[in-house]
């Protein structure tokens, strides 16, 4: 096997001395935050390249076989010397650097991340940044991201993070789209309006509200749905309707008077609703680069008051 073939399999032999360890794929799963069938399929891969049976699969556990346990000691000699490497690199490289690829939803990434970016990258002249604008589902380890911001209540238990913000949606309207068609004054009004909604799905069409104890939800509908934040912000500044959009989005116009919140003494609740969260793959060493990212991201959006709607 060459050289170059060695270098591709090192994520392989990583998750196999850990697969080794916890006895169970969906463990490593777990402790890497990814799925029990990406850990089986990078498992597959290895032994496929090495041409061998490393484990014996039963439905109750798995048991290493010898050829396993010959690869398993070389791999666990690869992975401490990986560490020793990464602990002696540290005492020689107090500054910061490296690239950083983080994986942010394009909403998030576009109004809330990016505007502090160009300061970071002052601040630290080492560290370079690929910022991956996009809504899918990132696996951390598949995709190679360093970090990810994902709108959850509950981060998946194999990641560490730490919660920036909690994610708020109103719904708004021109001064004028108003005084054409008139003020909702109770969520079933909106049966008479035209609507901006995301439109990825069918239940993106039925918005939920919420009051004290009771609880609705009104079917809306209209001419235009857009699955892009900023095209529904334009779509509703061009007095095309109601739009969906989430508060840190919508804030700017409706502090300069272009947009007024409709239905403010209800809560507008969204199936992207949540709290934004800076994950990254549970480990005992953090590289400084993302240590310095995680921090200065947290204590900007901290301080950023007009990020939350008020209550």
């Amino acid at each position: 096997m060459s050289t170059n073939q060695n270098l591709n399999l090192l994520n392989e032999m990583v998750t196999f001395v850990k697969v080794v360890e916890t006895g169970s794929f969906s463990e490593t799963a777990r402790q890497f935050g990814t799925t029990p069938s990406a850990i089986s399929r990078a498992i597959s891969r290895l032994e496929k390249a090495l041409g061998t049976r490393l484990l014996q699969r039963t439905t109750r556990k798995l048991r290493i076989s010898e050829s396993g346990q010959a690869v398993y000691d070389r791999c666990l000699d690869m992975v401490n010397a990986a560490q020793a490497v990464m602990e002696s690199s540290e005492k020689f490289h107090s500054e910061p650097q490296g690239q950083i690829r983080m994986s942010v939803p394009k909403a998030v990434g576009h109004y809330l991340i990016h505007p502090y970016l160009p300061e970071f990258l002052r601040l630290y002249p080492k560290i370079d940044i690929q910022l991956l604008l996009e809504d899918r589902y990132v696996d951390l380890i598949e995709d190679q991201v360093d970090l990810a911001i994902r709108i959850t209540e509950k981060p998946h238990d194999g990641l560490m993070g730490r919660k920036l913000l909690e994610i708020d949606h109103v719904i708004c309207a021109t001064p004028e789209y108003l005084s054409r068609f008139g003020t909702p004054q109770h969520p079933h009004d909106l049966k008479e309006h035209q609507c901006i909604y995301l439109g990825e799905q069918a239940i993106d069409s039925k918005w939920k509200f919420q009051q004290g104890n009771k609880s609705l939800s009104v079917h809306v509908k209209g001419r235009y749905a857009a699955n892009h934040t900023g095209v529904r912000l334009d779509a509703a500044l061009q007095h095309l309707g109601i739009a969906s959009l989430p508060f840190f989005v919508a804030n700017k116009a409706m502090k300069n008077k272009q947009l007024v919140q409709v239905l403010p003494d209800w809560y507008f609740k969204t199936y992207y609703s949540g709290g934004a969260w800076l994950l990254y793959p549970a480990t005992k060493h953090l590289p400084p680069k993302l240590k310095v990212l995680i921090e200065f991201l947290a204590q900007k959006l901290e301080q950023e008051p007009t990020l939350l709607r008020p209550d």
